[in-house]
């Protein structure tokens, strides 16, 4: 067993994903120490005492260390607080990408190395290679569209043991296998710490500056047609929620300055074909040359797209087009670039 002395941290959630990562290690012959962080208690959210004693579970049947972490004041910093301020800003965030950055592969990764470890391992769906980061060989799972911030430095570091596996179907299958709890634990999709909560309840929990002020909605001709509830509660591309008679309509524009939602009935108002994209980290540690061939993607649930990164705008600033028109580019997002063989080259904050 050629990795019997390479110790290896795992980042035990309590889900099946993370359970199967770290059977898969120890059977390929790591010595393996399981974490549990304590992140956000939230109900039918993660880091619940019932995800933690799943957790210890499996490290039991896997007859492993477990160690409970404590970031808790650290992610209301970096990731809540930051969600927050761009909600505030009407932009729409993606918390996870800040989280995998500064909390799993930033404290966590730190916090496994303090001990010892010579890798932090998790249940992403993703694969490296030669300090690369690529797509997951289950595309439909794949989740490197939440891992652009990373760079060369976390990647040296970093395992992920279901990047091969074809299926979900098969980690559940493997789970039972290894004789563990997981295999039956339900898929989680949402923002961790909304959990069951919606974001207007979210909202009014967390703020103590009070809600946004409600305003006019209006069409594409500034006609006015209704109020909305406060510009944070909406995003590019919503249909449901909006409340107007004569519908469907789509959010298409949100006016920060003026507090005004502005809707359209025809779902081609929503295709764009340029973007700009700031805070742009290039996982390589290589800034390309532009004009730059590539496929992008502006949300998790998309394939990605043939575009050109046709300028740079500024240090981290870049001029993106797309061959094809997008839906929904929505400020806040994020914008991953892949180039070829699936590799994800980098990413960065639609402007």
């Amino acid at each position: 067993m050629p990795n019997r002395n390479k110790k290896v941290g795992v980042a035990l959630s309590g889900g099946v994903d993370s359970s199967v990562a770290c059977a898969l290690l120890k059977k390929q012959g790591f010595e393996v120490v399981g974490f549990f962080m304590n992140l956000w208690i939230a109900q039918g959210g993660c880091c619940s005492i019932e995800d933690q004693e799943r957790a210890r579970k499996v490290a039991e049947i896997l007859k492993i260390p477990f160690y409970v972490v404590n970031f808790s004041d650290s992610f209301k910093k970096g990731v809540v607080e930051y969600f927050l301020a761009e909600i505030k800003k009407g932009k729409t965030p993606n918390p996870c990408v800040v989280c995998n950055k500064e909390i799993k592969f930033g404290l966590l990764l730190e916090k496994a190395q303090a001990l010892g470890c010579d890798y932090l391992a998790t249940g992403h769906y993703a694969k490296t290679k030669d300090g690369k980061l690529f797509r997951a060989k289950n595309l439909e799972k794949d989740q490197t569209y939440f891992l652009w911030k990373l760079g060369q430095k976390e990647l040296a570091k970093i395992l992920f043991p279901l990047g091969e596996i074809e299926s979900k179907q098969k980690v559940r299958e493997l789970a039972k296998k290894f004789g563990l709890p997981t295999y039956k634990t339900p898929e989680s999709n949402d923002v961790c710490f909304l959990a069951q909560t919606n974001l207007q309840q979210f909202l009014t929990q967390i703020t103590a500056t009070g809600l946004p002020q409600a305003g006019k909605i209006v069409d594409m001709g500034g006609n006015a047609l209704g109020q909305h509830k406060g510009l944070w509660f909406y995003t590019i591309g919503q249909r449901k929620g909006i409340e107007l008679s004569g519908g469907p309509y789509f959010v298409v524009e949100k006016d920060i300055k003026k507090n005004i939602l502005v809707v359209s009935k025809n779902e081609n108002d929503l295709l764009k074909k340029e973007l700009v994209a700031q805070e742009v980290n290039w996982a390589s540690g290589v800034t390309p040359t532009v004009p730059l061939k590539v496929l992008a993607k502006v949300r998790y649930g998309t394939e990605p797209a043939s575009a050109i990164i046709k300028e740079k705008l500024g240090p981290k600033k870049y001029k993106v087009v797309f061959t094809k028109s997008q839906r929904a580019i929505t400020p806040g997002q994020s914008v991953v670039f892949y180039g070829k063989g699936n590799e994800l080259l980098g990413g960065g904050i639609i402007e």
